[in-house]
């Protein structure tokens, strides 16, 4: 199979990036699509270019490491597909393949395909856990959990924190992102106790990231890796809306701050 692939380029934070032009003959069908860019960084290195920087880890679609936008979809064609376990046999000879990275004012390009997401990390930090101790594992039937509610955690649970969601959004928007992460905890008994400390830090920190509003254009859910519902951030915006309830409940004043509510 022959590709040509048009690959973003781009040497650091401040520079100018474009896109460059290879010819890549000899694609196995089933090579992954990470295996196919060794493939032209192999290419390069021989011809005493610089390879193409990007960021892969487990190759596994567990990590979410493997943040690239391919012809236009964050993570290539194939749905519900991370694009470490996206193989060449959807492509066809002589395609033509467009490669760049997450686009996101929250998301600065670092070099070529690969993105700082560290404003991931800083949300999470904002109350992503639970601060009490648990202590070790507990038997599985000593914390009462309806079967339902189990699964449903455990499906925002699924999360990898990739970024696709940001990415495919218009807005760069990181609801999906966040609502996954909070309503996984909130689902949970042991999540009740900071059930909404949380969702206002979280929803808070994901503010000053300055990534963007969700207008429900439903781009993130169809971008997800892992098939994620956008019904989680409906769950994450009632949590945040009973959480400033509370803070104004607390404070004994009137509801301000409500209408700053974005959802």
């Amino acid at each position: 199979m022959k590709l040509i692939l048009h690959v973003w380029r781009q040497k650091g934070p401040n520079q100018p990036g474009k896109f460059e032009k290879y010819e890549l003959d000899d694609v196995n069908e089933h090579m992954s699509f990470l295996e196919m860019l060794d493939v032209l960084n192999q290419k390069l290195i021989a011809q005493g270019q610089k390879p193409v920087a990007f960021d892969h880890d487990c190759r596994e679609g567990i990590c979410g490491a493997c943040s690239m936008v391919i012809n236009g979809i964050a993570h290539g064609p194939q749905r519900a597909t991370t694009t470490c376990q996206l193989h060449m046999r959807h492509f066809k000879d002589g395609d033509v393949i467009y490669i760049e990275p997450w686009r996101a004012k929250a998301f600065p390009i670092i070099k070529d395909l690969i993105v700082d997401r560290s404003a991931f990390d800083r949300i999470i930090s904002a109350g992503g856990f639970i601060s009490v101790r648990t202590g070790s594992a507990p038997e599985a039937n000593s914390v009462p959990v309806p079967k339902d509610v189990a699964e449903l955690a455990m499906d925002a649970a699924e999360c990898i924190g990739c970024g696709a969601c940001v990415a495919a959004c218009p807005n760069g928007a990181a609801m999906l992102f966040v609502a996954a992460k909070v309503s996984h905890l909130n689902l949970l008994p042991q999540g009740q106790p900071e059930r909404f400390t949380r969702v206002k830090a979280m929803v808070e920190a994901m503010e000053r990231e300055q990534f963007g509003s969700c207008s429900n254009h439903r781009e993130c859910e169809a971008a997800c890796p892992k098939g994620i519902s956008i019904s989680f951030i409906a769950r994450m915006n009632r949590d945040y809306r009973k959480a400033l309830w509370k803070t104004v409940e607390h404070q004994g004043g009137k509801a301000e701050g409500i209408s700053q509510f974005r959802g």
